[in-house]
């Protein structure tokens, strides 16, 4: 397991994005312009957040691949046991959920998962650590693309580190994700998983990096 950096060291590296060009939002507050959803379920806009429901399915966003960035994620889930995602590097703009599942990176969120399938983790490939609690109930989620480094912090500490060639656990379920690399850059999505599990974006915005 690839130890986890400190949270001084994350916040030195998530700084050299600063001095560039101001975060793109992704999500304008109000609808869906931009995206597209396939799957199962559907999302709303409420209170202008974006709000899933039922699943499993994927909102995508079409505008561009994205690397070499910070994604930066406002998100508040209804309860602990709600489960959703963040999926990056998928190779190619999918028209199927689990062309995501299986090819890309799925930035877990569910708080009361194993390590391995927890808030901050890349679902059954790399673990996260624990995180401080927000104030409101909303939490900030910024995963940073560098290459193929991916860094995961979340309310301002890093919960995990991962490298796309170090070595990853076996896969066990059909559910779980292939395993193989992904590349420097892809598209991004936002899960909606069940029926049972409600969590609301309201930030969703993108900042290049600067080296």
């Amino acid at each position: 397991m690839r130890k986890i950096v400190n949270a001084l060291a994350g916040l030195v590296c998530f700084a050299c994005g600063i001095g560039g060009p101001p975060p793109e939002q992704l999500f304008n507050g109000s609808d869906m312009d931009g995206w597209r959803h396939v799957g199962r379920g559907e999302f709303s806009v409420e209170d202008g957040a974006l709000k899933t429901s039922g699943g499993m399915g994927l909102l995508v966003f079409d505008g561009k691949e994205i690397g070499d960035a910070v994604l930066r994620v406002v998100y508040k889930p209804e309860s602990p046991d709600s489960n959703a995602g963040v999926f990056i590097r998928v190779p190619e703009a999918p028209h199927d959920p689990w062309f995501a599942v299986h090819k890309g990176y799925e930035v877990q969120i569910q708080d009361t998962g194993d390590e391995l399938h927890r808030t901050g983790s890349i679902y059954s490939l790399a673990p996260s650590s624990e995180f401080p609690p927000s104030d409101d109930g909303w939490n900030t989620m910024e995963i940073l693309l560098d290459g193929q480094t991916t860094r995961i912090e979340v309310n301002g500490k890093v919960v995990n580190e991962f490298e796309g060639s170090q070595d990853v656990p076996e896969r066990k379920k059909w559910f779980e994700p292939q395993r193989g690399p992904r590349p420097d850059a892809g598209y991004i999505g936002l899960q909606n998983h069940d029926e049972n599990s409600i969590v609301y974006f309201r930030e969703v915005s993108v900042r290049p990096l600067v080296k």
